[in-house]
């Protein structure tokens, strides 16, 4: 069967053109590379902000004590901490990500941090879960699904392994719209961000493609409505800081 290459399909990473088949691999050379100075350069980026967002974000959860919860693009950990305090000693969290180096700091952490005994770990691709459906009572997603090759399939995916009455949760950066906030935001993600990946983590190119691949994600109604076409129910969107991020939250009926 014709692989996506000899067939000359392609899709973006960051503002480039490449085989579709290629952009996994591509992509989990960018996370490899930034994995062991992720959190410093999240602080850096964000100003610390990204904290505050990460909480609000679970904390508007509705997630309750002994919910069972998939944590996808879970990375180094910061939302399956406080979703582990939110599910308590009866729930679990199941951190899972596709790339090895991430999944290992973000294990490192948790264990460091006594966060032991209801998270468990899986390396996993959003576009293909390893897990049963209707296993889970709520599925996240923190800053993670703009580097998806195949968004539809991931929400769909999402929903399946889903419970019904189960929510998807996405934290994600979306469209800047107040026109003084985008030109400063443009500026701020193409000459600072790099700049600081080369002299924090000694690697631009890296945070080159993490800023371009925000402007690729889909803005906050095309995001919904591809959540409504994946099947779940009762999608909403809410901006924060002026749309830099949004939060998307949907339900299997």
């Amino acid at each position: 069967m014709p692989t996506d290459e000899q067939q000359g399909e392609t899709t973006h990473f960051g503002f480039s053109e490449v085989p579709t088949g290629q952009k996994t691999r591509m992509v989990r050379g960018v996370f490899d590379s930034v994995a062991g100075n992720y959190d410093i350069m999240n602080d850096v980026m964000s100003m610390g902000v990204h904290r505050l967002w990460k909480r609000h974000f679970v904390d508007t959860s509705g997630i309750n004590p002994g919910d069972r919860v998939l944590d996808l693009a879970g990375g180094t950990g910061d939302i399956a901490a406080l979703l582990s305090k939110r599910v308590g000693g009866t729930g679990q969290v199941v951190l899972s990500d596709i790339n090895e180096s991430m999944v290992g700091v973000g294990r490192r952490r948790l264990d460091d941090r006594g966060i032991v005994a209801n998270v468990r770990y899986a390396l996993a691709n959003a576009e293909s879960l390893p897990f049963a459906s209707k296993s889970f009572d709520a599925v996240t997603m923190a800053f993670g699904l703009r580097n998806v090759t195949d968004k539809d399939a991931a929400l769909r995916e999402m929903r399946r392994v889903l419970r019904p009455g189960g929510r998807v949760h996405i934290l994600e950066f979306s469209e800047v719209r107040a026109e003084p906030l985008k030109k400063f935001y443009d500026t701020y993600s193409f000459s600072f961000l790099p700049m600081m990946g080369k002299l924090v983590a000694g690697d631009a190119d890296s945070y080159q493609y993490l800023a371009e691949s925000i402007r690729k994600h889909p803005p906050q109604r095309e995001l919904a409505q591809m959540m409504e076409n994946a099947g779940l129910g009762a999608v909403t969107y809410r901006n924060m800081t002026g749309g830099i991020v949004a939060i998307h939250r949907g339900r299997r009926d």
